[in-house]
């Protein structure tokens, strides 16, 4: 065999070459598959809170920052293929051994893939997200204050889509027969408190008739109120339509009937009385009521405010309650007209919002509030708290920082002042006699001076309607009907306020009309830094409009404790036609409750 000088070290190099291009094959493949893996999950991570931050109007900025963000991370992941000095060189690394080429290449792979890959498969990730997150979170409180900033008053006035939702309080369950020609007896109720506790009252007055297969006597309203009205049921209500039409769930009269004593006398059956437990279950008519009922014919229930619970499990029993409340109980056919006479006098100078002002001397003195009065005003509301209540230790100003205090007038126009309506609004004001009086409004209505009320927007004749003896609830009734049939409705006070509760359900089944709700534990720190000269009046409007942001009430929302039914009768007396679930369909065409498409006329609204 010859031997050619050079051959075997030409032979050793190119032997060389061959194995560091195998070295670099072998080892390319397993620094991809480490990089893809380290980098695909905060990749996908990166898309995912770029969409997040820009999924409302695609602002570029907030998307830069979170895909800059992303590429970087990305580039740190193929920081072993890109600066490291060994992969640089790829495929034209020169070695004299295959041995130590492979410990070289395989071992500065490694020590790096370990580093690197620790540090961003453990660390980096969580950086991106944090990023995002903390873009995400400026990004949609900047929105938030733009969106207060440029609040719309318009947009308060209109009502709340229905989003195939409907009011509808008919039977939907073949299990409601009409009550039976003979009942177990007749049931007499006495409706004590003001015009809206009678009236929850008398919702329920009519469901225990239900419950017990009892005949119901037309309930008596207390006379001994603090409206002093003698009128008594007929003296407000329709009685005749209050009959009629609960014809099928509940069987009325107006008295309770004669009977022979002997052939030639007769008595009116006398019932025996009886004290309802309060927030009673139906169980407890079922078992003590009825077996007096049935032993002395009648039953005498007083008195009867907050006498029956008002979460049940059965919604049918719920859905009477809305027809009682929402279509049997119409005010009388003269406080329609004259409710009717009033809006078409507000509609004339275009919308306009009402507010329950609960501004009284018995609430102020029952919620403990008397620190912003005068010193002679206090010693009158404490003389009250002490006659009329029980003996507690209030502190004012407690009670005001953690929002059991009503609003004050100026107080109610400086939030209204604070979401952008103007000295041009027209305000109605729903409101018994305000603790004192002219001086206290003052502060309303010089920041809104179309300030109206009934008495100011009733004529001559009209207004001894409301000052006709023994009919003091003429009043609180018109002022029910104006509030229900505003644009915007605004409750001072939602605590004990009947008469706030009431409408918001009301004006909720019939338009989805708004109402305002302030938070005033919200609001409270903000009206005592403004009355300190702490905050600037932009900072301060702005503020409450923060505080204001979660306060309309507009649409559907689940009740939660301790909201009354008759707050917010949803989802029991409220239907829609291809619901998933069957206890929200609609039942037949023909019984659904036809809904108020929201025009002026009054009378067709069951107040």
């Amino acid at each position: 065999m010859s031997f050619t000088p050079g051959n075997g070290i030409s032979n050793e190099v190119s032997s060389n070459r061959e194995i560091s291009i195998e070295v670099s094959r072998r080892t390319l493949p397993s620094l991809s598959s480490v990089c893809l893996r380290s980098w695909c999950v905060p990749l996908l991570l990166t898309i995912y809170s770029a969409a997040a931050a820009s999924i409302r109007f695609f602002r570029l900025l907030r998307t830069t920052n979170c895909v800059v963000t992303g590429f970087l991370v990305s580039l740190l992941h193929f920081w072993p293929v890109i600066f490291h000095p060994a992969m640089r060189r790829g495929v034209s690394w020169k070695v004299r051994h295959k041995d130590e080429g492979r410990r070289q290449c395989e071992g500065a792979v490694s020590r790096w893939t370990a580093k690197m890959g620790c540090v961003t498969q453990t660390y980096l990730p969580c950086v991106v997200l944090l990023l995002c997150a903390l873009s995400l979170l400026s990004y949609m409180r900047e929105e938030k204050h733009i969106h207060l900033a440029q609040l719309n008053v318009s947009t308060l006035r209109s009502s709340f889509p229905l989003v195939g939702w409907r009011s509808s309080s008919a039977v939907r369950t073949v299990h409601w027969p009409p009550p039976p020609e003979r009942s177990n007896g007749y049931l007499v109720v006495r409706c004590n408190g003001g015009l809206n506790q009678q009236r929850s009252a008398i919702c329920n007055a009519v469901l225990a008739a239900r419950i017990m297969n009892a005949t119901l006597v037309v309930p008596e309203l207390d006379t001994n109120s603090f409206w002093h009205d003698r009128s008594g049921f007929s003296g407000i209500y329709d009685v005749d339509h209050f009959i009629t039409s609960l014809a099928k769930d509940v069987k009325i009269v107006k008295r309770l009937p004669y009977f022979l004593v002997n052939r030639r006398r007769k008595r009116r059956l006398k019932p025996i009385q009886m004290i309802p437990p309060r927030n009673a279950l139906p169980d407890w008519y079922i078992s003590v009521a009825l077996k007096k009922m049935r032993e002395h014919r009648a039953v005498y229930l007083s008195p009867f405010a907050h006498r029956l619970a008002e979460d049940l499990d059965n919604p049918e029993y719920q859905r009477l309650r809305c027809r009682v409340n929402f279509h049997a109980l119409r005010f009388r056919e003269d406080v329609m007209n004259l409710s009717s006479s009033i809006v078409s006098r507000l509609r004339s100078g275009g919308h306009f919002l009402s507010i329950h002002l609960r501004f009284e001397m018995d609430m102020l003195a029952f919620a403990g509030c008397v620190d912003i009065f005068t010193p002679e005003e206090q010693k009158i509301l404490l003389k009250y708290r002490k006659e009329n209540f029980a003996e507690k230790t209030l502190i004012s100003s407690e009670r005001r920082m953690i929002g059991k205090c009503p609003l004050t007038p100026e107080e109610v126009g400086l939030i209204l002042r604070s979401l952008g309506f103007d000295k041009s609004t027209r305000l109605y004001l729903a409101a018994g006699e305000i603790f004192g009086g002219e001086r206290v409004l003052q502060p309303l209505r010089s920041l809104f001076p179309r300030l109206e009320n009934h008495t100011s927007m009733a004529t001559s004749t009209e207004l001894q309607k409301f000052s006709s003896e023994g009919r003091g609830l003429i009043g609180p009734a018109v002022d029910y009907m104006v509030c229900l049939l505003s644009d915007v409705f605004i409750p001072t006070y939602d605590g004990p306020s009947n008469f706030a509760n009431n409408l918001m359900g009301h004006r909720l089944y019939y338009g989805f009309r708004k109402t305002i709700r302030p938070d005033r534990k919200a609001l409270a720190p903000l009206f005592l830094a403004r009355e300190a000269g702490v905050i600037e009046k932009e900072a301060f409007e702005m503020k409450v409009r923060e505080a204001m942001g979660g306060s309309w009430l507009s649409g559907l929302q689940r009740r939660v404790p301790p909201e009354s039914f008759y707050t917010n009768p949803w989802p029991e007396c409220f239907c829609k036609p291809h619901a998933r679930m069957q206890a929200h369909r609609c039942p037949n065409p023909e019984h659904i409750l036809a809904q108020d498409d929201g025009d002026d006329n009054s009378s067709d609204i069951a107040a």
